[in-house]
């Protein structure tokens, strides 16, 4: 479990390090929004099916997950518009850590989060 607990919080960190020293070109570099974006692009390219996978399969949808759900808080603490975003993910985030599995509530919260990302 410890391991698990590492595992997501430096696949975060990295993630969110990778974002900010990319960024996307937009018009709006810096603060809430760029966090929310990456939340997204996170979101967007994570596969549930593949978060059980072994190796590096695995690892890139653990790090995606942990990954949009770190920048949808942050993207929610620097402005509260993104707040249904971080909401979505984290309900989804603490339902899997209760469950172990991606379960009917969990991909409910996970649809209304790429719902929410669709929209900005």
């Amino acid at each position: 479990m410890a391991a698990l607990v590492t595992g997501l919080l430096l696949g975060a960190g990295g993630v969110g390090a990778a974002w900010a020293i990319a960024g996307d070109g937009s018009a709006d570099t810096s603060g809430a929004a760029v966090d929310a974006r990456g939340a997204c692009d996170a979101l967007a390219g994570f596969d549930e099916t593949k978060f059980t996978a072994k190796g590096d399969e695995g690892l890139v949808a653990l790090n995606r997950w942990s990954g949009a759900v770190t920048l949808s808080a942050a993207a929610a603490a620097g402005d509260p518009a993104y707040e249904s975003l971080s909401d979505s993910l984290s309900r989804a985030q603490h339902r899997h850590a209760q469950v172990f599995d991606f379960d009917a509530e969990v991909k409910k919260d996970l649809a209304k989060a790429r719902g929410i990302c669709e929209d900005l």
